[in-house]
Order: C-alpha cells, then structure tokens, then sequence
C-alpha cells in the first residue's frame, strides 16, 4: 500500500491506495539564508532604471489574505528605504488590492500585515463598487483603465506579491496587484474575459493577451517600483527582485518558470490536486485554479480529486448566485457563452470547462447544500473519493501544491 498526503485547510488529507503513486512537485528550491537582508540588497540596487526619490505620498499595493506574501520580510526594509528617501510616515499608504473580491475589514489587516506596521502606518482594503475610482482611458484591447483613486493620484506608486504560475494571466506579480487587484469592476471583467483566449494560459508572459493587457493597465497607472518574491513550495523566498515593473516581470517570469514546470510522460486517469492549503483553499474561488492544473495532466473520461477546505464558502456571491440557476456542466457552459463574461460566473465556466470530459470530486468542509448549489460532487474524506474513482490504468497522479505548479505533457 502506498500513502498519499496533501495540504487540507491548516493539516493534510490522507489516503492509502494499491496503486503506485506520481507525485508531481515543484523543483526544490533553495530558500535564501536571510530573506530580509535580500530584500534590503533588492532595493540597495533596484534593476531597469528605477532611482530612489523623494515624493510628497506613496501608495503600495499589497495582496489580501487568499495570496500569501512573507511581507514581514519585504515590508520593513521597503518603509526603511522611504524613510532613507526622507519621505514621512503619514504620507505613506497601503492598499490591500482584493481585486473584485469583498473588502477585508480592519480586524483582519493583521492576518496580512505586521503588527508593528499597522500601528504606525496608514491601511486600507480596496472597494471596487465604492465608486471612489479613476479612469484614465482604455488600453487597445479595449479595456477600461479603472483604478483606486487614492492609489493613482499618489506621487510615488509601489506594487508588492510574488511572481508564481496564474492559470489565465501567466503569472503573478509585477503590475497586476494594482492593474487588477485595485482596479473597477468593468476593468477587471473585460482582462479576465480573455481567459478564453487559447493564447491565455498558465506559465506564458510575452504571448499572453490577458497578461500583456494587464501589463498596458501598469503603464497607464505609472506604476513606479515593483517588490516581488519567488517563493518555493514551502512559501520561503528564493529570489527578491525590485525595480521598473516590466523588467522585474521579464527577470522573474522565466525564473518562476523554471521552479514551477514540471514534465510528465503521460496522462493520467485519477490526478489529485490540493491547492496547496490554507490559504491557497480558503473558498472555492481560489482553489479552483488546482483544478486548472489537473485538468492539463488528466485524460479525457479520467477523474480529478480535488481536496480543498474551503472554510469561507464559495468565495463569491455572484458565482453562487449564478451556478445555482444552472444544473449541468453542460449547461454552464452554454449559458455562459451565450450571456458573456463576467466576474463571479467565470469561475463555474472554469470549473465546468475543466470537468465537463474528466468527472470532478471534491473533498471539502463545505456543507452539502452549498456543494450541490454549486454543482458540486462531493466525497466526505480522500480515500472514499479515490475509491469513487475507481481502480486506475496505471499510477495516480498527485499534485501537492496544484496552483503553483505547472504540469506538462512532455
């Protein structure tokens, strides 16, 4: 018998199956010896021209709490520099760029931010029907540039994530915490409409539409400084790169290729994807970007386990609303294409489009109801779900750490 352990929320799920077992990691990285003195030396010497200034405001965008950042490494030295800049305490302020996601509330800026930090420091969370928004014209695949006014009419504008796989965008990082995560509604539908794009996918950057129309979103904003992290599968920082945006993107983008690709020599007939836990699984939202990364590995008729905790639900209100008027696959699938796009329902055409030939069984916390409202499967631990699979035609797939990682048919 072999074991099969994967993230679950705060612990792990487990199995024990007959079969033998792939699984499918991330390359072992290497963490820097001390990632706060790389970030120090990341900002002592920022790459593709950017120079140190003063300035009368600063805004820097930071991720909410479903994208984990080690900002208790960036941000301090990142305020230190300011401070060396002569740039004031109150003219600094951070934006928790939730992109259409709901607002996080104060209580919860400590999830994300140091202690230490907000008693000193200005934090807002981003609203993007508050209406306190600025257009600043479209880019050429017609997208409206509307960001956070605060954010945009501040003097010296500052983006801080980490550069990893995104199913639909490429990657992650540079100017998409600001282009997207502080941007309008309207903004943020009409990017993540060219998710249907064949040209759109997980691991492209120069090729990407979506990525490269966030990337028209920056340089309408002039976005000034990018921090950004490539982290390995245990979250520690391998690499701290800060400078112009574009040219941290065109660095970091083929270094996180490189961690995050991994060749397989087949498909598989069961692939289990964890999204790699808390908080990567926190609602459905995000944990169905492992399910994008089973999709690339499974065969056609094959099943996708997902396991995900999902202790805060959907995640989303207008995706619940929506599927719940839909019973198939099929039927999502249908209604989405003739309606249009729209942020909330492109989560179920993800999730049908992706199990529509290779079932989907999930493993989750959720209650019942609101699996079946979603249209969900549902199995109450792994090992009933890889039983429901069925006995495979040779080994089970295992994806750990399924959203940052890019697996390929070689």
């Amino acid at each position: 018998m072999t074991t099969i352990r994967v993230p679950y929320g705060r612990s792990f799920a487990t199995a024990e199956v007959s079969d033998d077992v792939d699984v499918i990691e991330i390359q072992s990285a290497e963490a820097a010896p001390d990632p706060t003195a790389a970030t120090h030396e990341a900002l002592a010497d920022p790459i593709g021209g950017f120079t140190w200034r003063g300035a009368t405001s600063v805004a820097i965008a930071i991720n909410d709490k479903t994208r984990p950042v080690p900002h208790q490494h960036l941000l301090p030295p990142l305020l230190d520099r300011l401070t060396e800049a002569g740039i004031p305490t109150d003219a600094i302020t951070f934006y928790v760029a939730v992109g259409g996601h709901s607002p996080m509330t104060e209580p919860e800026f400590s999830e994300i931010v140091p202690q230490q930090i907000l008693d000193r420091y200005r934090v807002v969370s981003h609203d993007a029907a508050s209406g306190d928004l600025m257009t600043l014209g479209e880019t050429s695949r017609g997208t409206p540039a509307t960001v956070n006014r605060g954010f945009v009419e501040s003097d010296l504008k500052i983006v801080v994530g980490t550069i990893e796989p995104h199913q639909f965008a490429g990657f992650s990082g540079g100017v998409k915490s600001a282009a997207i995560g502080l941007a309008g509604p309207d903004t943020i539908d009409r990017n993540h409409a060219w998710m249907t794009d064949p040209a759109s996918r997980i691991g492209t950057y120069e090729t990407n539409p979506a990525r490269q129309d966030i990337e028209e979103l920056g340089e309408m904003i002039d976005i000034d400084l990018a921090l950004n992290v490539i982290v390995n599968s245990g979250r520690e920082i391998v690499r701290v790169l800060a400078g112009d945006p574009v040219t941290v993107m065109e660095v970091g983008a083929p270094l996180a290729r490189r961690y995050s690709q991994v060749g397989v020599a087949n498909r598989y007939d069961v692939v289990v994807a964890s999204p790699g836990g808390h908080p990567k699984d926190i609602n459905v939202y995000q944990s169905q970007k492992a399910i994008a990364s089973a999709a690339g590995i499974v065969r056609s008729g094959g099943t996708i386990v997902l396991t995900a905790a999902c202790p805060e639900g959907s995640g989303s209100a207008a995706y619940e609303q929506w599927v719940a008027n839909h019973t198939t696959n099929e039927d999502v699938l249908e209604a989405f294409r003739e309606e249009g796009f729209r942020v909330g329902p492109h989560k179920a055409f993800q999730i049908a489009r992706d199990s529509v030939d290779s079932p989907l069984i999930v493993v989750t916390d959720m209650p019942d109801e609101l699996t079946r409202r979603l249209l969900l499967t549902t199995a109450p631990d792994l090992q009933t779900a890889l039983d429901d699979a069925g006995t495979p035609n040779g080994p089970v797939a295992v994806l750990p750490h399924a959203s940052t990682t890019i697996p390929y048919v070689s």
